[in-house]
C-alpha cells in the first residue's frame, strides 16, 4: 500500500522535490524482502535457486520493457501518468496476492511484540549481503559505461540503445540456465557460486576492452547478464538456506537494503569516473575490480 501510495503522490507531485518525496515513500514500502521470504517458504530448498531466477529474470524483463516503454509512455502520458501506471500495477500485484499467491500457517508462531534486527547480522550471513552490494553496484556502474560505449565510441543514438539492452539480455537466458540447474544439484554449489563471480568479473574486463567493436562488446555484456542473472537468483536462495526461519525475513530485507545501497555506491563511483581522466575504460575497469574482490574474499563451503 505504501508503493502505492508513493506512487500516487508523484502522479501529484510537481518538481524534483516532490518527485524525490514520492521515491522515499515508494521505498518506505519495503517490497522486495518480504516477497522474497514470502517465495523462500513457499519453496523447497532444492529448487529455490530456480525459482528466485525466474524472479531475477522478472526483474530484468521489467527493466528492459521499462527502457522501450518509459520514453513512449512519457511522450503520450507525461511523468505523473507514468506514476498512475505504476500505482496500477501496484494495485494489481495486491490483488495477485491475495486472490492468487498460497498462504501457508507457518508451524512455529514467532512470539508477539518487536524483534530484534540483531540475528540477520551473524557472521555466517554478512557474506550474503556483500555479495549482493557489489553485485548491483556493478550492474549500476555497467550501466553507466555501456550507455557511454553505444553513443561515444560507436556513435549509436540514445533511442536505440533498447536494441542492444533487449538483444543481450535475451540471449544471456539461455545460458543462466545451465547455471541455475548446476548449483541446485552439485553437492558445493558455493563452487558454482564463484564460478559466477569469476565469470561477471572476466566480462566486465572484458567490455573494457572491447568497446569500439559492437559485436564483441555485445557478447561481453551478454556474459556480464548471464553471470548476473544467476547470482542475483543465487544469493538470495543460498540466504535464505543459511538463515533460519525465525530470522528468515529480517536477513533478506536486510538483503534488500544492501542491493539497493549497491545500486547507489556503483552510480555513485561510475558517475565520477566517467568524468574523470580514466574515461570509459576506468569505469569497467572499477567494475572488474570489485568483482575481482568479491571473488577473493569468496570461500566456498560445502552445502
Amino acid at each position: 500500500m505504501l508503493f502505492t501510495a508513493g506512487s500516487l503522490l508523484g502522479a501529484a507531485a510537481s518538481g524534483i522535490w516532490g518527485v524525490i518525496l514520492a521515491r522515499l515513500v515508494q521505498g518506505s514500502g519495503a517490497v522486495a524482502g518480504p516477497v522474497t521470504a514470502l517465495l523462500a517458504d513457499l519453496t523447497r530448498p532444492a529448487i529455490r535457486t530456480r525459482a528466485m531466477a525466474l524472479i531475477g529474470i522478472s526483474i530484468g524483463a521489467a527493466f528492459v520493457v521499462a527502457l522501450v516503454g518509459a520514453p513512449l509512455l512519457e511522450a503520450r502520458i507525461g511523468v505523473p501518468g507514468i506514476f498512475l501506471v505504476t500505482a496500477a500495477l501496484a494495485l494489481l500485484s495486491l490483488v495477485l496476492r491475495y486472490a492468487v499467491v498460497p498462504v501457508r500457517a507457518p508451524a512455529v508462531r514467532p512470539p508477539p511484540g518487536r524483534r530484534s534486527l540483531a540475528p540477520a547480522f551473524r557472521a555466517d550471513l554478512l557474506p550474503y549481503y556483500v555479495g549482493i552490494l557489489v553485485l548491483n553496484a556493478v550492474l549500476s556502474t555497467t550501466f553507466i559505461g555501456a550507455p557511454l560505449a553505444l553513443h561515444d565510441r560507436l556513435g549509436i543514438a540514445v533511442t536505440e540503445h533498447w536494441r542492444t539492452y533487449l538483444g543481450v539480455f535475451v540471449a544471456s537466458l539461455p545460458l543462466t540456465v545451465p547455471l541455475v540447474l548446476w548449483s541446485e544439484r552439485t553437492v558445493n554449489p558455493d563452487r558454482v557460486l564463484r564460478l559466477g563471480i569469476a565469470l561477471l568479473a572476466a566480462s566486465l574486463a572484458a567490455c573494457g576492452f572491447l568497446v569500439g567493436n559492437y559485436w564483441l562488446l555485445a557478447g561481453a555484456l551478454t556474459l556480464f547478464f548471464t553471470a548476473f542473472n544467476y547470482l542475483e537468483a543465487r544469493l538470495p536462495a543460498r540466504l535464505s538456506q543459511a538463515a533460519d526461519r525465525a530470522v528468515r525475513g529480517a536477513a533478506l530485507s536486510v538483503f534488500a537494503t544492501a542491493q539497493s545501497l549497491g545500486s547507489f555506491a556503483g552510480a555513485a563511483l561510475g558517475g565520477p569516473l566517467s568524468a574523470s581522466r580514466v574515461g570509459l575504460g576506468g569505469v569497467f575497469a572499477a567494475a572488474a575490480l570489485l568483482a575481482v574482490g568479491w571473488f577473493l574474499v569468496c570461500r566456498p563451503r560445502r552445502a
